[in-house]
């Protein structure tokens, strides 16, 4: 940075004022920038942690519902999650339920029945115990605190009911992948994601960890599904759509949700 600055001077010098200016200009500029992206921020916050007690407010009065704990049916099974209002990690969102109802009204097109499956940012882990049910053999992660209320809603959802037991494992996005997950003996089917994209600083990694799993040549498909919520969101898909062949399966107008079906290039 000093060097930069000794070769600067001598034409600010030749140019009285009009570097200073300019600087200004650049200085106010970034200045919105950086107040823009607070406040792009902030708001996506607020949209976040609406959803959240949105579904608060669903769990309290209803007969169906009770506070984190949520019931579904699906492949001719039923399913309780119990959910956590401390992390939105360990929540159920609108992307999960929707590829969950993909894939079971969807099985010619997409058969899981004794394919190797991985879930990342399972959450919950409604996903992947749909993944099981559908006979699938599945490997769900997430975050490390993530894992027990993960590994406690495989296990009792899938326990008797599957041809294979579901695995639950940490996995950091873009952390250790090579060490943790050697693309010569992990090879994945399918790898899924359901609402994996929102505001948080992990998105260059999160497209990391998508491409190591997804790498040409290895007949991956990546099946992701998201609701669309942030700017952050549409620039995040085309970067996507960027590093792979991507197709939008189906989209959900009402609820915002895109399903995009995705291999390397």
């Amino acid at each position: 940075m000093e060097r930069s600055s000794s070769v600067i001077q001598p034409v600010q010098q030749k140019h009285p004022g009009k570097p200073k200016e300019v600087d200004e200009k650049k200085e106010d500029g970034k200045l919105q920038v950086e107040q823009e992206t607070t406040d792009e921020v902030l708001a996506d916050q607020k949209v976040m942690a609406g959803e959240a007690q949105d579904r608060r407010n669903i769990w309290e009065p209803s007969v169906y519902y009770a506070l984190g704990k949520e019931s579904f049916y699906f492949a001719g099974h039923g399913i309780s999650i119990r959910e956590s209002l401390d992390t939105y990690g360990a929540l159920i969102w609108p992307g999960a339920i929707a590829l969950c109802q993909f894939l079971e009204n969807n099985q010619q097109q997409v058969s899981l029945m004794d394919k190797a499956v991985l879930e990342i940012g399972a959450g919950t882990g409604l996903l992947s115990i749909v993944a099981s049910l559908l006979g699938a053999w599945v490997t769900a992660t997430d975050l490390p605190d993530i894992l027990s209320n993960l590994t406690f809603n495989l296990l009792r959802n899938t326990k008797g009911r599957c041809r294979y037991t579901p695995q639950v494992t940490s996995l950091c996005w873009g952390q250790d992948l090579e060490r943790d997950f050697p693309y010569l003996s992990f090879h994945y089917d399918y790898v899924l994601a359901a609402d994996v994209v929102y505001h948080h600083d992990c998105l260059e990694e999160l497209l990391k960890t998508m491409r190591h799993f997804c790498r040409p040549g290895s007949r991956t498909t990546l099946l992701w599904a998201n609701k669309i919520r942030f700017q952050s969101d549409l620039r995040f898909t085309e970067s996507f759509k960027s590093s792979f062949n991507a197709t939008l399966l189906t989209e959900l107008p009402q609820h915002e949700v895109r399903i995009y079906k995705a291999t390397a290039k």
